[in-house]
């Protein structure tokens, strides 16, 4: 099943890397191009809060092979895909398909193993879901340079065959209750996936067009007039196709905003580095993707220490101490120079790895591991879109600080160059001595020429910097939530492990006698 998964996570930074690539091969325009990406990502979106309801029709076991197989075929249709239209209508039934398998993989976590195995389940999960978006870069960057760009979904292929054929025999045997789509509530569909549509194109048209802009203010009102009216029909429909009910658990509430803040800071950090690394640095993708890869393997090694830890310390310790590590390292990189590279990025990354899988694990737990069985497929949709919606959110604040700072950035360093301020050229990496003496032979309108680039790599850093501070302090706001988290036992008593252990056969066995048993 994490196979699965990490195909579906990975797909998203693969095809981010190397847009360029197909705008180029398709003949795609540069405004057209972002389509690419924004199709699935809704898409995705709308997929993952559906996971509750199409898991009590479908069973976990046939909605994870529906999934993986569908999206294993729609991989192919998008290798295959001569044109831009039949291209972004597969990338739409990639990212459904592709957000059903991530809040099913944490479903099978709390569903198919004993508490005294949650903890190393969990693990395996989330290293797979944050490690997918870290070497993404380097993945799409070697196979851009080396082969040509629908081996970019082609290497979806044989994952996608071994996770559809391997699970069906693996995962425990399910009835299916086909009988719950009759009582579909066809409106509160159309309000979620219109709620949820609208909110991403809001979060994508803010940062350029402005967050006062007429488009942007009608589709987050659209977006939060359909949310109203999505609460109001769950709460009062008797099958509601999304149980808020875990909301009413304080634990489950904090877990989903410390999944909110995590998201903000995981996604923002993952689009930050290439922005900085390829228009301050000028890295190309497969670099970016090998520096990158220190906060994979950082997360990496912290796994099995998270593991060993929980269950034995209170989540609420483990969660602080990684929010903690993960705003730290965050602000380490807020004060980085335009000339900074591998070696100045290298800790900072470290401390990130670290405070992410600490951040991940132990708030997964508290969110979903004392929750009713019949409430954990819903309740891990909606922990999932919270990252998801904190990370499209981060994205757009970040985008915003960029698009509304670099200008104010450059006409200050402009203002203090024409000034003749030595430290300001030091600062961009102009030599003083050019400041004050134009070398003979050397226009006016080539002297420009020259300094621009400096003064714009310069002032994109310092808007970078700013982003890094700015999620600093989400991730500051991720720690002081935690203490109002409930307090949970460490661990459960031998005797409540071995009932524990014993419910999944109790389970299948029931299933096996059918309904009149029940």
């Amino acid at each position: 099943m994490c196979v699965g998964m990490f195909m579906a996570i990975l797909d998203i930074q693969v095809v981010a890397t190397s847009l360029p690539t197909i705008q180029e091969a398709l003949g795609i325009s540069p405004e057209a191009m972002s389509w690419i990406q924004t199709a699935y990502l809704i898409a995705e979106i709308i997929a993952i809060p559906l996971t509750g309801l199409l898991t009590r029709v479908f069973s976990l076991r046939w909605l994870f092979v529906g999934a993986v197989s569908t999206f294993t075929l729609a991989s192919l249709g998008c290798a295959l895909s001569g044109s831009f239209h039949m291209l972004l209508a597969f990338r739409v039934v990639q990212g459904f398909f592709g957000g059903l398998l991530i809040p099913v993989v944490f479903s099978a976590v709390f569903l198919l193993f004993p508490a005294r195995l949650h903890a190393l389940a969990t693990t395996i999960g989330g290293v797979v879901a944050v490690l997918a978006p870290t070497i993404g870069p380097v993945v799409g960057g070697f196979i851009t340079n080396t082969w040509s760009w629908p081996w970019l979904f082609l290497i979806n292929i044989a994952p996608g065959i071994i996770a559809a054929t391997a699970t069906p025999a693996l995962l425990p045997k399910q009835r299916m209750n086909l009988l719950e789509l009759d009582k579909l509530d066809l409106l509160a569909l159309l309000l979620l996936a219109v709620s949820l549509a609208s909110l991403e194109l809001g979060l994508k048209e803010a940062p350029k067009g402005g967050w006062l802009s007429s488009n942007c203010i009608a589709l987050l009102v659209l977006s939060a007039s359909c949310l109203t009216l999505l609460i109001q029909r769950l709460l009062s429909s008797a099958h509601p196709i999304l149980r808020l009910g875990s909301f009413q658990r304080r634990s489950f509430t904090l877990g989903c905003l410390s999944s909110f803040c995590l998201g903000i800071g995981l996604f923002g950090s993952v689009y930050l580095m290439p922005v900085f690394l390829a228009f301050v640095r000028g890295h190309d993708a497969f670099e970016i993707g090998k520096i990158m890869l220190v906060t994979g393997v950082a997360q990496l090694i912290a796994a099995p220490l998270v593991t060993a830890l929980d269950g034995k310390v209170d989540a609420r310790l483990l969660t602080a101490f990684g929010f903690v590590l993960f705003g730290f390292g965050l602000a380490a990189s807020a004060f980085q120079p335009p000339t900074a590279d591998y070696q100045e990025m290298f800790w900072p990354q470290v401390v990130r790895g670290v405070g992410i899988m600490f951040c991940l694990l132990p708030p997964t737990r508290i969110a979903l591991g004392d929750l009713p069985q019949a409430e954990v497929a819903d309740a891990s949709g909606l922990f999932n879109l919270m990252r998801n919606l904190g990370g499209a959110i981060g994205i757009a604040l970040i985008d915003t600080i960029i698009y509304g700072r670099v200008t104010l950035h450059a006409q200050a360093f402009r203002d203090r160059l024409m000034a003749g301020d030595t430290a300001t050229a030091k600062a961009i990496g102009l030599a003083p001595e050019l400041l004050r003496n134009r070398p003979r032979g050397i226009s006016e309108e080539q002297a420009i020429a020259y300094v621009r680039p400096l003064v714009e790599k310069a002032s994109l850093a310092l808007c970078v910097n700013e982003a890094w501070t700015l999620l600093a302090g989400v991730a500051l706001l991720g720690f002081v939530l935690i203490p109002f988290a409930r307090n949970k036992a460490a661990s459960l008593s031998p005797r409540m492990m071995a009932l524990e252990a014993a419910q999944p056969a109790l389970r299948r066995r029931l299933d096996q006698l059918g309904p009149r048993s029940g």
